[in-house]
């Protein structure tokens, strides 16, 4: 049980780093070619959009067997925690991309028009006015992706990928130790509480309102 946990947790700590550097990236091309703004383009923007909405509404376990190719040309197997990521980082970071352009949306356009008027470059922009100013709602939003990774890596563990999931299912439901499956649901919910407190803890300190 202890080595699972630890399965989970890797899973979800490397996911969620992974989720949040691709899903930042997706969530400001997706504000900055919209229109009106300053990499406004129609065509990528509908581009990016239309490759998050489509990852966004896969099943997260049919993605995973959807992935399965892609997963072995990558890993060179289908199954432990390793061969998991590639699924969950695609799986997440469209839904985390789409929560980053939500919070960027959020921000008064007088600031960014200020910054606009006083020279600054694209990069000063994202850098000092988009991603401070959205921060604590990015983080907010890291934080409920997080959970939802925790989720995915426990239905991943039913097709191998090993953690508490796969506990859960091979050693408790398919071996009918009904106290396995509580303990292992246990460990998740409890995970889960913790993500949430730490989010929660950052999200007050860093929101200045």
């Amino acid at each position: 049980m202890v080595e699972e946990t630890l399965a989970t947790l890797y899973m979800t700590a490397i996911a969620s780093v992974a989720t949040c550097i691709l899903g930042l990236a997706i969530g400001i091309l997706l504000f900055m070619t919209s229109k009106d703004n300053l990499w406004e383009n129609k065509a990528v923007n509908s581009l990016i959009g239309a490759f998050v909405n489509i990852f966004r509404s896969i099943p997260f376990i049919i993605l995973i067997i959807l992935l399965i190719p892609f997963t072995k040309l990558l890993i060179g197997s289908m199954l432990g925690a390793n061969a998991a990521l590639p699924a969950l980082i695609i799986g997440a970071a469209p839904f985390y991309g789409r929560m980053v352009e939500i919070a960027l949306r959020e921000i008064d356009k007088g600031v960014i028009e200020a910054s606009k008027a006083m020279g600054a470059k694209t990069s000063t922009i994202i850098f000092k006015v988009l991603i401070p100013e959205s921060l604590p709602a990015l983080v907010s939003g890291i934080t409920v992706t997080t959970i939802a990774l925790v989720g995915y890596t426990a239905m991943a563990g039913v097709v191998g990928a090993g953690g508490l999931g796969t506990v859960a299912f091979m050693e408790g439901f398919q071996r009918s130790n009904n106290d396995v499956t509580f303990v292992a649901t246990v460990l998740i919910l409890i995970l889960v509480f913790i993500v949430q407190f730490i989010g929660d803890f950052f999200t007050v300190r860093i929101d200045k309102r």
